[in-house]
């Protein structure tokens, strides 16, 4: 791209001099400096044009035809559209700028309702991670959260239907309301029910339920303290998974279907399953942004045939290697958002590990 403006004007010279004069290159030669105005730098825009203008001039003298109506006026024609360069150049850049200040705006947003869970939590090993389907953008709808709790250590991993600050505004009520019913309610059931009467609460305040985005899928989980065994409820959520320090893996089917949360079902009969969670074991729990990932065929990434029989040395190793398993299914092409949790019980004598959360664009970190 940046040679492309210099390609521009030395194909204007070939053609200028290797065609009679009554024949212009001046086309060739406009489009250097509007080519250059998008993606280059106000002065290299400046000498673009510049160059240009030069360039045709020598050529009309060397012609001795620079006192002729038409070159003069392919001079005039050049000479203006150098200046709308210039123009086009300012308000692309400042248009950027806007961008990129919308763009940190919009990250310390989501960061501030997001929680960054600690590396080790109630002894257990944790690892969290937020992708967006679009380079660089980091608004969206999906959530996680771990809480360590005087019954244990509970998390929510969720997704709200829809995108923008009305997502992020569910997240944070969504978010908000676990950090409290984590601690106060005796049963996971309880913290379910909680979370749904303040979705209600807020969408009425809102004005109704596609103003807080209709509806919230979510995976909720509890390890209650000294317990080798895990509670699981699941609102319309993608089952998670529990890989086995030996390879082999649990997928989490809910004993009864149930709806996402903000259905509007204040009296929804919820009742966690349980299952075993021992030493060495790994739950996982993500967001559709990975179940419904597809291949240039259109064939859905599926976590449980892709994990089963793999080994992973704790928690943000697995969620590394799936990212990249899923970007690999992909080709870069995913269209939703991808968040991700990894709990793991400790095997016996294993060191806690340390470890960054990343919320990044598919394309860069």
């Amino acid at each position: 791209m940046r040679l492309l403006p210099t390609l521009m004007i030395a194909v204007g010279v070939v053609f200028d001099l290797a065609t009679p004069t009554a024949v212009s290159a001046v086309p060739l030669f406009a489009a250097a400096p509007l080519i250059a105005a998008p993606f280059f730098s106000l002065a290299a825009t400046i000498r673009t044009g510049v160059a240009a203008t030069l360039v045709v001039l020598v050529i009309r003298v060397s012609d001795g035809v620079l006192a002729k109506v038409v070159p003069i006026t392919d001079l005039l024609t050049l000479i203006t559209v150098a200046a709308l360069s210039l123009v086009i150049n300012r308000v692309v850049w400042r248009g950027n700028e806007q961008l990129a200040s919308a763009r940190v705006i919009a990250e310390t947003a989501m960061r501030a309702v997001l929680p960054v869970p600690e590396d080790r939590i109630g002894g257990l090993l944790v690892a969290a991670r937020y992708e967006a389907a679009q380079a660089d953008e980091f608004v969206g709808g999906d959530l996680f959260a771990v809480a360590d709790t005087p019954f244990g250590v509970r998390l929510v991993v969720g997704d709200v239907r829809g995108k923008g600050l009305d997502a992020v505004a569910a997240v944070a009520v969504v978010i908000g309301a676990f950090r409290e019913a984590a601690e106060q309610e005796r049963s996971l059931e309880g913290v379910v029910q909680r979370l749904e009467r303040a979705l209600a609460r807020e969408s009425s305040r809102r004005g109704g339920l596609d103003s807080m985005e209709g509806f919230v899928t979510a995976v909720l989980a509890e390890i209650p303290v000294g317990s080798d065994m895990l509670r699981v409820i699941n609102r319309g959520h993608p089952e998670p998974i529990v890989l086995h320090a030996d390879g082999a893996l649990d997928v989490l089917t809910p004993t009864e279907p149930a709806l996402p949360l903000g259905m509007g079902l204040d009296a929804w009969p919820d009742r966690s399953d349980e299952w075993a969670l021992p030493s060495g074991a790994t739950f996982l729990a993500f967001t559709d942004g990975l179940s419904e990932a597809r291949d240039a065929r259109g064939v859905f990434y599926d976590p449980a045939a892709r994990l089963r029989g793999r080994l992973f040395p704790g928690p943000e190793e697995l969620l590394s290697a799936l990212t990249d398993d899923v970007r690999l299914h992909t080709g870069g092409r995913s269209t939703d958002d991808l968040a991700l949790l990894a709990v793991g019980r400790p095997a016996r004598g294993q060191p806690a590990r340390r470890r960054t959360v990343k919320i990044v664009g598919r394309d860069r970190e």
